[in-house]
């Protein structure tokens, strides 16, 4: 059951799920566990000795993106003593990537966010003309020009499903479902294409 898991596995099962395409058929769900994550948000996600930035702001994105209100006070551990973010975030991608996306739920006033932004906009452009053989390239290309809340959910899915095999926490069982569902839903929207396209002949058979 998804309730039996670490909070840290569960939080990225869920993103998973939503980048998949699937959170539909799991809504609630869903919302029942990011509402326990929510109440269990101060103890694994905002100790001065949490610096698992991927975790951090993975969460962070997902609870204010299911409306949950969270202080980005905690990303101010990520800081160095002159007010910058640490340099050795920089090697870690996947987690530049998470506080990129959380950066884009910031609220006003939210300076710790605005100077994310800027850190991490520079240094995962830098990634990205790096030419790396890291998969996730295509994922920080993606990102930069459509963050998650700005972009289209079924476009993220197929996206998504294109790169999810060549990652290393991938599940196989959900890439397959996503698959399986990614084109129940196509053919679904071609037959009602389909169906619109025939009234619209008919209609103008009329005049």
């Amino acid at each position: 059951m998804l309730a039996a898991r670490p909070p840290q596995e569960l939080i990225v099962l869920i993103d998973d799920i939503q980048r998949l395409g699937l959170s539909y058929h799991f809504q609630p769900e869903l919302e029942t566990l990011l509402q326990d994550i929510k109440d269990s948000f101060l103890e694994y996600y905002c100790r001065e000795k949490d610096t698992d930035l991927h975790q951090v702001a993975l969460c962070f994105r997902l609870l204010r993106q299911q409306g949950h209100f969270v202080s980005s006070d905690m990303f101010y551990k990520f800081k160095d003593s002159k007010g910058k973010f640490k340099e050795e975030l920089v090697k870690d991608v996947r987690g530049m990537l998470s506080l990129f996306e959380a950066t884009h739920l910031r609220v006003h006033s939210e300076n710790v966010l605005e100077d994310a932004l800027d850190f991490t906009t520079h240094h995962l452009s830098l990634f990205l003309n790096s030419n790396s053989d890291d998969p996730l390239v295509d994922l920080v290309g993606h990102a930069l020009r459509y963050p998650l809340c700005r972009d289209i959910n079924r476009l993220v899915a197929r996206h998504y499903i294109s790169l999810y095999h060549k990652f290393d926490w991938h599940n196989q069982v959900l890439l397959d479902l996503a698959k399986c569902d990614f084109n129940l839903v196509q053919k679904l929207h071609q037959v009602e294409l389909g169906h619109i396209t025939k009234w619209w002949k008919d209609l103008l058979m009329t005049y």
